[in-house]
């Protein structure tokens, strides 16, 4: 995150914001910056993706759902909106640390013996990592006695939006992020990676809310794409993975999607519609 608060600190918030004896690596200085990048670029992270997935790809026939709520969308921005910053408060905790130099994020290639062999297995790394650490986080959360307090909130959401992926408390929002804030502070990580991976995971996150289940029939059983996570909105306690199926298997909470099978939402909405075009019988 030093490579965008760097950007932000020479063309923005040194020449027009801060008085020039306010050296830039202030810590306090810092943790201000750091706080209104994280809110700023979490709106644009969420609004600009989540808008271009739901215009591009989202089914809105799901909107036909009996479990859809009225004005859904709008409700999930509102929710997301009150939510960003707080998050970004929290995040912005651990962006100081790295910035101060505590986690084990390098500038250059060279600065690791592995080389670029090191940052692909890195990105290989991260993922799996963050897969499992989610997994973990995202079942915790469903336990009696957090759920109802913390995570039933993004449960409302029966049938996701784009619109919806953000749309946590911000505890549950943070707490969930937390591996991808993690694995730096554990394993050498470049900075260019670890922003281009910030920026897939939101990415990531926004799409398995779009209710797309275009995935490759032969990844289906591997990806944990929008069809499995809709089945988790729905059901509660299948699918708590985030990219792939793994730990779902691992931990016996693996159901094959069921918008795969001819009985998922999607279906629901077919079956409604073509009732509704049915002839209907007068009396005589």
């Amino acid at each position: 995150m030093d490579l965008v608060l760097n950007f932000a600190d020479h063309q923005f918030f040194s020449p027009y914001v801060y008085p020039a004896e306010w050296v830039e690596d202030n810590i306090w200085r810092q943790a201000i910056s750091l706080t209104l990048i994280v809110i700023f670029g979490g709106y644009l992270m969420y609004l600009i993706p989540a808008t271009l997935d739901y215009l591009l790809f989202f089914d809105r026939s799901l909107t036909k759902h009996p479990l859809f709520i009225r004005n859904q969308v709008s409700l999930e921005i509102s929710y997301t909106a009150k939510s960003i910053p707080v998050m970004g408060v929290l995040t912005t905790v651990v962006f100081l640390l790295e910035v101060r130099g505590y986690s084990k994020l390098y500038d250059n290639i060279n600065d690791t013996p592995y080389g670029v062999f090191g940052i692909l297995f890195s990105l290989l790394s991260f993922m799996f990592f963050n897969d499992m650490m989610i997994y973990w986080i995202h079942r915790f959360l469903h336990h009696r006695l957090l759920y109802k307090h913390i995570h039933k909130d993004h449960h409302k959401w029966k049938i996701p939006t784009p619109f919806s992926s953000h749309a946590f408390h911000p505890i549950d929002g943070f707490l969930q992020s937390t591996p991808y804030h993690i694995y730096p502070f554990l394993f050498p990580l470049h900075k260019v990676t670890y922003l281009l991976l910030f920026i897939l995971v939101n990415l990531w996150t926004v799409s398995i809310h779009d209710g797309n289940f275009k995935v490759p029939k032969f990844l289906q059983p591997y990806i944990n794409g929008a069809a499995h996570h809709m089945d988790h909105h729905v059901y509660y306690v299948y699918n708590y993975g985030q990219y792939f199926t793994l730990w779902d298997r691992i931990g016996r909470s693996f159901q094959t999607p069921s918008s795969l099978e001819g009985r998922g939402p999607k279906d629901d909405v077919n079956r409604i519609v073509a009732n509704e075009l049915l002839p209907k019988k007068h009396s005589e």
